[in-house]
């Protein structure tokens, strides 16, 4: 039987044009594609977000290796800047160009061609469970999200899982994602009374409450790393008056932080420091803060051990690279998946993720989906 072509496959996924959230035929694709090789393939739709869920071998299969990516791109930005169609998935000398040829359709079709080529030439015993979402690069909540809790919902399960997200800096093989940091924001508003500048001690000025917090939260330092992260980082992102006269003390000041967080911390433990730190200022200033977040997700980490000496082994086989172990960037659905099983990342070279002129040398989509089968080979042996 003829290997399926996962180059070919890409081009054909670059050509539906997904942009969160549309579908763009990308799910109905490999759909049809995987329903062929003998997946049982669902739909797990939510709240108008396409995702799909297929599974080859018994649903209480002994064990079950777990791919996840995406099919939704970003937008294409200045249509005109592009040297080629965003959506028409050309093969130029080498190099596969369109939205996403890197992010991750590619990944997507690197593990869909070779989880396919695998149970048609060496069944094995146990089941391979695919998860695609439409919803990765929005808000993320009815995507991965809404497959997982389906999954737990009808009995359905993964013993490990691989995210075909691009990992590597400069070279297919050099690195491979084992954790991530967590992610959050927090708005702030400072609310104190307004005033004549020239009368300041009649008002209450909220930009300096907020100038101190933020001075306090920026100059703190959350921790010096741990053994597989980097320091956490706190960054001041905006702050906002919208006051136009130069001789009124405003009433309201508003600014927001995002905290990028190691695995010494929680959501929760940030949260509760920053409240003591505004109530601070507020015992000092008599102004008031409220505070608002958002969590991405939380830092998660997947130890050294067998699920990635596996993989780490099948790609040196393939590349000839030892893999670097790394916890950097920024957040991915790993940080769903690793509530359900033990999860990794690996795939393509980013360089050129949401850029106009997005692409990607062919022949890292054909060493990639050899990853992922010695992969597959290795797991199932």
């Amino acid at each position: 039987m003829t290997p399926v072509d996962p180059v070919d496959l890409t081009a054909r996924l670059i050509r539906c044009p997904s942009v969160t959230p549309e579908e763009g035929g990308a799910l109905q694709l490999l759909q049809a594609e995987l329903t062929a090789a003998g997946f049982a393939c669902t739909r797990v739709d939510r709240n108008g977000i396409p995702n799909l869920f297929a599974r080859w071998g018994a649903k209480g299969a002994n064990r079950a290796f777990g791919f996840n990516g995406h099919t939704d791109v970003v937008p294409v930005g200045d249509a005109a800047a592009w040297s080629r169609d965003p959506f028409g998935g050309e093969v130029v000398d080498g190099t596969l160009w369109g939205r996403g040829a890197t992010d991750m359709k590619s990944g997507v079709a690197a593990f869909v061609a070779a989880a396919m080529d695998f149970v048609r030439e060496s069944p094995p015993d146990g089941a391979i469970v695919i998860t695609v979402t439409g919803d990765e690069e929005g808000a993320g909540k009815d995507g991965t999200a809404a497959i997982l809790d389906w999954m737990a919902e009808n009995g359905e399960r993964m013993d490990v899982c691989l995210v075909g997200e691009p990992t590597c800096p400069e070279t297919l093989g050099d690195m491979i994602k084992i954790g991530r940091r967590g992610s959050m924001t927090c708005y702030l508003t400072a609310r104190g009374v307004q005033g004549h500048s020239a009368y300041p001690h009649r008002a209450r000025n909220p930009l300096t409450a907020m100038v101190r917090l933020l001075d306090r939260l920026a100059s703190h330092e959350l921790d010096r790393g741990t053994a597989h992260f980097d320091p956490s980082t706190l960054a001041i992102t905006t702050i906002d008056t919208g006051n136009p006269a130069n001789n009124v003390i405003p009433a309201r000041a508003a600014a927001t932080v995002n905290i990028r967080f190691n695995d010494a911390h929680t959501s929760a433990a940030l949260s509760d420091w920053l409240r003591a730190e505004a109530l601070r200022v507020t015992e000092e200033t008599g102004v008031t803060f409220d505070l608002d977040f958002a969590v991405s997700g939380e830092s998660f980490l997947t130890p050294p051990g067998p699920f990635v000496d596996l993989v780490a082994a099948a790609i040196r086989a393939e590349t000839g690279i030892d893999p670097v172990l790394s916890t950097t960037g920024g957040t991915s659905d790993a940080r769903f998946v690793k509530d359900h099983c033990p999860v990794l990342e690996f795939g393509l070279v980013g360089k050129t993720m949401h850029q106009v002129d997005e692409r990607v040398e062919v022949a890292q989509i054909d060493g990639l989906k050899a990853v992922y089968a010695r992969i597959l080979r290795d797991y199932f042996a």
